[in-house]
């Protein structure tokens, strides 16, 4: 894993344990990628976080859940909802295109939003739970 991808995750995790309670993190890493996971609770939430680094990509997965609801899901996968949502139709160009989206109310809505950071995801917890 890299200098700066190190310190990116280290940052994460300090903000994950000032914030969250009973935070546990694993980071799974090889010459080609870099994958942090982390488990944690926000009053009576689940917080589920992945920060994967690949072939210059970020990708990200930020949730809050509920039991097995999701009450609030932020990621930027190439969703097939997010893209039609984006371009109006899944065409060649789009397919598999990563796209930043929120996923609400047990992933029945679907927004889409701008790249999200761990920071601005704790502001927006701090903001809307």
């Amino acid at each position: 894993m890299d200098e700066k991808t190190s310190r990116h995750f280290a940052e994460i995790i300090e903000l994950a344990e000032s914030v969250f309670e009973n935070v546990f993190y694993e980071i799974d890493a090889t010459p080609n990628r870099s994958i942090l996971r982390i488990e944690a609770d926000y009053g009576k939430y689940q917080i589920l976080v992945t920060e994967l680094f690949s072939d210059g990509i970020r990708k990200y997965r930020y949730y809050v859940m509920q039991g097995k609801r999701v009450e609030a899901g932020f990621d930027n996968a190439p969703d097939p909802r997010a893209i039609r949502l984006k371009y109006g139709k899944i065409g060649e160009e789009h397919a598999g295109e990563n796209i930043s989206h929120l996923h609400l109310e047990d992933k029945t809505r679907l927004l889409l939003t701008d790249e999200m950071s761990f920071v601005d995801f704790v502001q927006w917890i701090k903001g809307n739970l």
